[in-house]
């Protein structure tokens, strides 16, 4: 691991200068680049040479917390300007970035940890970058969906990520239901505080399931747990508090659990208003209902979303 004053190879030293590459003089239109950076996910190790030089490279780097993403840099030595990029500012990021790629800038983009753009606002500045037919290129790093996957030991051949789930109780087991028809496992993230409440809705949901825990990837203290869904709900309540950001692996559902699923779906179609009653007295948020009714029923969503406001006035 190079020490904080190391010099990054094409990149810049902890004192700002370059070590082999460009440097950040005057760029020439038609060279910029939006580099989207995988980062560690814990252990700073996993950070690949080719990590370290776009970094040590980037005329800007875009990322959501200008701390966290500040100690990266200063473990390896790398000092490069810095702009916050998150849900609540990415937004205004976005033309001003597309200029400074159009005229030659080369900008990276990470987030917190692992792969931005999943579960994160990068896509967004991907999809505009790629929309003004600017250079787009995907540097790979640790991703704690394919490695809590692999490390479940579950059947992955097929697999649905969900991320976040809802966080009221309601909610969460209408959504859960939800995905009871993907054919395939689902990749759940949840904090260490909420971990136990959501291993007991699933336990609910999906009684003859394996499920995984995965907590801790790539650090010191990195831990798979799995068992039958109720038990494994049990057994993470028993151990009180835990540490770390979680990942919940579910195995997909068998040919037989699939059958059951679709004919008790076909049998319990609600119309729209009954469905909409539902949502409201779990607690569902009224966007977030108006975004599923309206997949579900195949109705504009605005024109759901009226009715939502209509039922609970």
């Amino acid at each position: 691991m190079p020490g904080k004053n190391a010099a990054i190879p094409g990149g810049r030293s902890a004192d700002g200068h370059g070590s082999g590459g460009h440097g950040s003089g005057e760029r020439r239109p038609g060279t910029g680049k939006l580099s989207v950076v995988g980062t560690p996910i814990g252990n700073l190790e996993d950070a690949s040479p080719r990590v370290l030089r776009v970094l040590g490279e980037a005329d800007l780097l875009l990322c959501e917390d200008t701390r966290v993403t500040g100690k990266l840099l200063a473990h390896f030595g790398i000092r490069v300007p810095l702009g916050r990029a998150d849900e609540n500012t990415l937004a205004s990021r976005i033309e001003p970035t597309l200029d400074a790629i159009a005229s030659g800038q080369r900008v990276a983009f990470v987030s917190d940890a692992g792969m931005p753009g999943v579960s994160d606002p990068g896509q967004r500045l991907v999809d505009a970058a790629l929309d003004a037919d600017l250079p787009v290129e995907v540097i790979p790093g640790p991703s704690a969906v394919t490695c809590a996957l692999v490390a479940s030991g579950l059947p992955m051949d097929h697999f649905f990520f969900e991320g976040f789930l809802p966080r009221k109780r309601g909610a969460q087991l209408s959504r859960l239901q939800e995905l009871a028809l993907v054919p395939g496992a689902l990749v759940l993230y949840e904090s260490p505080r909420r971990v136990a409440a959501t291993l007991a809705n699933v336990a609910e949901v999906f009684p003859g399931r394996r499920v995984a825990l995965v907590r801790e990837l790539t650090k010191l203290h990195e831990e798979t747990v799995r068992d039958l869904a109720p038990e494994l709900a049990r057994r993470i309540a028993e151990r009180g508090d835990l540490r770390g950001e979680c990942v919940v692996v579910i195995a997909g559902p068998d040919a037989e659990e699939l059958s059951r699923g679709a004919a008790a779906a076909r049998q319990e179609e609600l119309p729209l208003e009954e469905a909409i009653a539902q949502g409201l007295a779990a607690g569902e948020p009224k966007s977030a209902l108006a975004k599923r009714l309206s997949k579900a029923y195949g109705l504009p969503r605005a024109q759901v979303y009226d009715q939502i406001v209509a039922t609970r006035g």
